[in-house]
């Protein structure tokens, strides 16, 4: 890999010892020695045309026959075109800002911010320009190509950080005394067919696997919504695969079926379950369903659970993502969805050297959307609030059905 900063440094050392001609061997002799796409670096790092260069090979090639051995006089040569334009730089920062700050008499305030819109908003001006030169006066004035970058968490509550450490005490103060604390999360909810999924994959040469080229719902297939229960003490995994909305009732059937399946065997002698899901979605703090659900749940395992919402805006953190959702996404990489059978192998197939292993079914019931609970089921709920953020950390106990 040819390292630019290098040639750069290389250069700036040397520069103001060499003459014109100096400098055009010098950056030859560069571009020959890194090899191919040794030019178009060297021209990067020390701001020499690629001709030049050339003209410089070509001298070194000639083996000192005197071809351009002619240096012109101080001064000589053709003006910048900055001297001839001296508003060029500042009207070319210009636009670029106001795109930024979102002027909305910008030219270039709806489109991307390229150099060929920059080219024709600064000819526009009146200025003579081109591609070429744009992008030399981009790199003086340090401008780049930048993707966007997440760093935005939302609100950033004045008691985020007492929550983190409340949530770590309360999974760790379960695992100690052998009760299950767990991690919930809804993926987004995926095409099945053969569409295109993002990755790659090894296949032989000239041999990619064809694909969709219009990610259009095919309505015999529909889509899926992977809801996962993350067994945070046994590192072990339960995703299961609903085919219709993704309610607070689909929530709470897939831990129903996590502790069926996996849950009660693993914890034969449990009395409390302790649950961090997110703020929002399906299992968000607001959701009325979420608690009714809870309750229904408590009453059939006979379990208290617990329940720890992680603050705001932190959906990232939780567990499920980093220790679940990330590894699967990586063993299905490059390969279509194309049936709910493979949907499920690619999960269920999940593994990694630290032991994670993970269960996958189908859930093929139907979540209608829009239910309403009540004041009088809310008031109804055996629901406890901690002293701490009750809205965010919450106990449902079981309650003594009627017969």
């Amino acid at each position: 890999m040819i390292d630019i900063e290098d040639i750069r440094s290389r250069y700036r050392l040397l520069e103001d010892f060499l003459g014109e001609r100096g400098r055009r061997l010098f950056a030859a002799n560069e571009a020959l020695a890194q090899g191919y796409g040794g030019v178009s670096a060297t021209a990067r790092a020390t701001g020499i045309a690629r001709s030049t260069i050339d003209r410089g090979i070509a001298e070194l090639r000639a083996g000192g026959n005197g071809i351009g051995t002619a240096t012109r006089r101080p001064g000589g040569g053709r003006k910048p075109a900055i001297v001839h334009q001296p508003g060029l730089p500042a009207a070319l920062e210009a636009l670029i800002e106001d795109a930024i700050r979102g002027d909305p008499c910008s030219p270039l305030r709806w489109v991307s911010r390229s150099q060929r819109h920059l080219v024709k908003a600064l000819i526009a001006q009146g200025f003579k320009v081109s591609q070429r030169l744009v992008g030399q006066l981009l790199r003086t004035q340090k401008y780049s190509c930048q993707a966007n970058r997440k760093t935005r968490e939302g609100s950033n509550r004045p008691d985020r950080d007492a929550q983190f450490a409340h949530i770590n005490a309360t999974v760790k103060a379960a695992i100690a005394n052998d009760q299950p604390a767990i991690s919930v999360d809804t993926k987004k909810k995926e095409l099945v067919g053969d569409f295109k999924n993002p990755g790659r994959e090894l296949r032989r040469q000239q041999d990619p696997e064809p694909v969709r080229v219009h990610d259009f719902k095919l309505p015999e297939l529909g889509k899926v919504a992977p809801y996962g229960v993350y067994d945070i003490a046994a590192n072990h995994g339960w995703v299961s695969v609903g085919i219709d909305a993704d309610t607070a009732a689909f929530a709470v059937e897939s831990i129903r079926r996590w502790w069926q399946k996996l849950g009660q065997t693993r914890y034969p002698g449990a009395h409390c379950l302790t649950i961090t899901a997110d703020c929002g979605g399906s299992n968000g703090v607001r959701v009325r369903l979420w608690k009714r659900e809870l309750q229904r749940l408590a009453n059939e395992t006979g379990l208290k659970i617990t329940v720890t919402h992680l603050p705001p805006g932190t959906s990232k953190w939780n567990r499920i993502e980093h220790r679940l959702f990330a590894y699967i996404a990586q063993n299905r990489r490059g390969k279509p969805l194309v049936s709910h059978q493979v949907i499920v192998q690619l999960i269920g197939s999940t593994t990694t050297d630290t032991g994670l292993k993970v269960a996958c079914e189908i859930d093929g019931n139907l979540y209608p959307k829009g239910i309403k609970v009540s004041d009088k089921e809310m008031a109804e709920l055996n629901i406890n609030g901690d002293k701490f953020h009750p809205e965010w950390n919450y106990t449902i106990s079981p309650k003594q059905q009627p017969p």
